[in-house]
């Protein structure tokens, strides 16, 4: 029996089908191991030792590879063929070593393109040992991601409250949006005119546009007025024309090379509307493997690659499908052969394409939705390299006037051959950048030179200069693979933490720096500018190649990273938050304290017009302040404007009868809030306060409702058994009532002014008898998807507390956020639901549950109330 080990469960399930009954195969469910969230897990004083660690799924899934393997004649790592899965098959064979049940057995590194019976089979017959090159890559951009990562980000936490992480790359490509964002706010818009007209040489009218007058050239700001405009036209009324000149050209346009990971990831997100996430989502099924007339198979080549060169067999067939579809006049002379030309481009990989051109997207029209438009994108931008270039005529007329003084251009262009058109055109660049795009402009009449020439409709157009656009998911991978920073295998985790990390908000399809993310960025650019530098991260990224290549050692490259990283780290200790908010304040001033346009300070206090704005921290986050707090407290939020806060400013809605204090509306940081009097300036005593429930229009609250919040908590009455008062008032989790040391939530917020003893009785009982909120009526599904394929259940799609999640038997298993539940279908609730198993933590048994005795418990929980609590590590995320 031979034993192959590969990541995913339907990446096994594929593979077992062609292999047959002498295999067995297993899936490790990605990596077995990873460094524990916690200090320590990379020494550098130990010659960079890691701490390895797996959690229960991982646990339970080695015990079964294990068990396989110890039954085994041969063990074969059959993980992904690039770095990542280079270190699942070392952490594999590490973790076999440990356990001791290899003994002599072979163990074989095999790695497969495309998961095909022949490509499967082929690998199997000609394996290899583990590239420790390419493990020695990985070990270091692991530790050095781990490293910047878990020790930035606690100096974050200490200087920057309530901001969340920092990453190696997170931070750079959170550098590059908030970069753009400045540029946008800083752009002062510029106006220019153009004119255009309609000429006639007698053979029909068409379009031209001013390029000349006085004689001169137009730039682009030669006219900048109306009256520029207006000048310009009657130049062109008043003046006779003729043709001076007609050329035409033939062109070519070849078509663009197949995808790699980035570049299939910008087009899924210009065409189809993808995130990258959803990108590589959909490609991961395609490769991994489809059933089709009852045999599953792998419908692209791995996903994952930075080569754009195809494999000569692939080239070859991909032409007999263009012959057979198209016609002879379609297939080039000789076949296209494309080679990257990106320096660090990964291990030599193919490019990404179908495993079988034949393989027409209209055959698997029975694909989900998205796995059929990202198949269709692939196997047409694969077949487009290999079909004839699409040849144009392009023509440019010159006009000009008898004084040669005016001169008007017509261009245009026409498709004399469509070529690889027919098949495919690269879409728009979000930038407005029109390269790919051939489709034909005006088509313009035949004239002959010196024709006299009719000019009217003469029409001055006014423009004005644009600002650079927002990054779409499109343009910031693009913009990053030009940095060369990251691996567009990362890059779809990269835009999830910052979005995870509410540094970046969206607005459409592009991405606006949230006020955390430009703090944090200045912050990085002020006291770490070197770990955030492009230029710096791509050098990382260059000698990490290296290493892979055998060129570097990773150990010492690592050892002068952290000399100077630590150096600087260690140099923050002694900074004060004073300095760094004086540093925050002279970087993000323009945004912060936006000029008022009446020559003032944009600092100064609106309140007390004698302190200064500043950035300030809470542990909730930045907001802004004045200096002379607390004898001035004016507060505003980060990216509220002057007039928002005084809209929403302290306003006076009576006086209590009873202590003949003011009741106010006043806002805070948390929100608006109704307070009762000021503080006694001889005890400090703070008055009563009351938040605003959500919900409640802050704009129409009134005395009235004002005093029922401050009059919180509200008596009920007595309780019928033992007379002590039942109340009702609004906490942390809502509205509730209260009976001793029970709570019960209430569906809403009027409730707890209009709630009587018997159905507050009767809701403190329940409550009492069902303390989980167990026996509620069964919650309708969204979405009924059908029966579980291998137990006959049914499969639903419910709304939960924290989101939409699909459900079989007692198995719930979150829907992630890019897929809307409407869209779910029965076979991603499957994949889901079996994720979902294979995480689960192992059941305790009864004879574990046994273990203490009822009066130990009781101590126990006592000693644990007298003991401090111990602080929790924060978890940083790393890249």
């Amino acid at each position: 029996m031979q034993v192959v080990i590969v990541e995913s469960p339907s990446k096994a399930k594929t593979i077992n089908k062609y292999l047959g009954k002498d295999y067995e195969v297993l899936a490790s469910y990605g990596h077995i191991r990873d460094l524990p969230s916690k200090d320590g897990s990379v020494n550098p004083d130990d010659d960079f030792a890691m701490v390895w660690e797996s959690d229960v799924k991982s646990r339970k899934q080695v015990s079964a590879i294990v068990d396989a393997v110890k039954r085994a004649d041969r063990v074969i790592l059959a993980t992904d063929p690039d770095r990542e899965g280079e270190a699942i098959s070392w952490h594999l064979l590490e973790v076999l070593q440990n356990k001791k049940v290899l003994k002599d057995k072979p163990v074989d590194r095999v790695a497969f393109n495309a998961i095909t019976k022949t490509a499967v089979q082929e690998a199997i017959a000609n394996p290899r040992r583990v590239d420790q090159d390419l493990v020695d890559a990985y070990l270091a951009r692991r530790a050095l991601d781990y490293l910047v990562g878990f020790t930035l980000s606690p100096v974050l936490w200490r200087k920057l409250p309530g901001a969340r992480s920092a990453g190696r790359v997170q931070s750079v490509a959170l550098r590059i949006i908030c970069e753009r964002e400045i540029e946008i706010e800083r752009f002062k818009a510029e106006e220019f005119w153009t004119l255009k007209a309609e000429a006639n040489a007698g053979t029909g009218p068409f379009e031209a546009r001013l390029v000349r007058l006085d004689g001169n050239k137009l730039e682009k700001f030669s006219l900048t007025t109306a009256e520029d405009g207006a000048r310009a036209k009657a130049a062109v009324e008043n003046a006779t024309f003729r043709i001076g000149s007609v050329e035409a050209k033939p062109v070519k346009r070849n078509p663009s090379a197949p995808f790699t990971t980035s570049t299939l990831q910008q087009e899924a997100s210009r065409k189809l509307g993808f995130s990258a996430k959803r990108t590589m989502q959909a490609a991961q099924r395609l490769y991994e493997g489809i059933t089709i007339g009852g045999e599953t198979t792998g419908l692209i080549t791995y996903m994952r690659t930075d080569g754009i060169d195809m494999a000569p067999e692939a080239v070859m067939a991909c032409r007999d499908e263009v012959r057979k579809l198209y016609g002879e006049d379609y297939v080039p002379s000789s076949p296209r052969m494309y080679k990257s030309k990106q320096k660090n481009a990964q291990e030599a990989h193919e490019c990404i394409r179908p495993t079988s051109f034949t393989r027409h997207p209209d055959d698997l029209k029975n694909l989900e939705s998205d796995q059929y438009r990202l198949y269709d994108l692939i196997w047409k931008r694969a077949m487009a390299c290999q079909i004839e270039s699409a040849r144009l005529e392009q023509t440019t007329i010159e006009i000009e006037s008898a004084d040669k003084q005016v001169g008007l251009r017509a261009t245009g262009s026409v498709v004399t051959f469509d070529g690889f058109l027919k098949v495919y055109e690269e879409g728009r660049d979000d930038t407005g950048d029109t390269e790919g795009h051939f489709a034909d402009s005006a088509r313009l009449p035949k004239v002959e030179e010196g024709a006299n020439t009719d000019v009217d409709k003469a029409t001055p157009e006014q423009h004005f200069t644009q600002p650079p656009p927002r990054y779409t998911e499109a343009s910031l991978v693009k913009r990053l693979e030009e940095l060369s920073i990251g691996r567009p295998s990362t890059y779809a985790s990269i835009i999830s933490t910052l979005q995870d990390r509410a540094y970046v908000e969206m607005d459409g399809k592009r991405f606006i720096p949230g006020d955390k993310g430009r703090i944090v960025t200045a912050f990085l650019e002020n006291f770490f500018g070197k770990y955030v530098a492009y230029d710096f991260t791509a050098d990382m990224e260059e000698t990490l190649d290296e290493i892979s290549n055998g060129d570097v050692d990773w150990r010492a490259f690592l050892a002068r990273f952290w000399r100077e990283f630590h150096a600087q780290v260690e140099g923050m200790s002694g900074l004060r938050i004073t300095e760094v908010l004086d540093a925050l304040n002279e970087a993000l001033g323009p945004h912060i304290f936006p000029d008022r346009g009446d020559g003032s300070d944009p600092r100064e206090c609106p309140t007390c017009h004698e302190g200064q704005l500043s950035l300030k921290m809470s542990r909730y986050g930045a907001f802004i302040g004045c200096t002379r707090y607390p004898e001035c407290n004016y507060t505003r939020q980060l990216g509220q404007s002057e007039e928002e806060a005084l809209e929403e400013g302290d306003r006076v809605l009576g006086v209590d009868p009873n202590t003949s204090l003011e009741v106010m509306l006043k806002k805070g940081r948390f929100g608006p809030y109704v307070q009762l009097g000021e503080p006694d300036p001889e005890t400090k005593e703070k008055p009563k306060r009351a938040s605003i429930p959500k919900g409640w229009d802050v704009a129409t609250l009134d005395f009235d409702r004002a005093m029922m919040l401050l009059e919180l908590p509200r008596d009920v009455g007595p309780h019928p058994e033992d007379g002590e008062m039942i109340t009702a008032a609004i906490g942390r989790y809502g509205p509730y009532v209260k009976h001793n040391s029970l709570y019960a939530n209430l569906p809403s917020v009027d409730d707890v002014f209009e709630i009587g003893l018997n159905r507050a009785v009767s809701v403190l009982e329940d409550k009492k008898n069902n303390p989980r909120g167990r026996g509620r009526a069964a919650a309708k599904p969204l979405k009924e998807l059908g029966a579980h394929p291998e137990t006959g259940e049914p499969v639903n799609v419910f709304e939960g507390r924290y989101g939409p999640y699909v459900k079989h038997g007692k198995t719930n298993a979150t829907v992630p956020k890019d897929v809307k539940p409407d869209d779910v279908t029965l076979e991603q609730a499957v994949a889901l639901i079996a994720e979902r198993e294979a995480k689960a933590p192992a059941k305790k048994t009864k004879k574990a549950a046994k273990k203490k005795a009822p009066a130990k418990k009781k101590a126990t929980k006592k000693a644990a109330k007298k003991a401090p609590a111990k602080k929790t590590a924060r978890k940083a995320a790393a890249e």
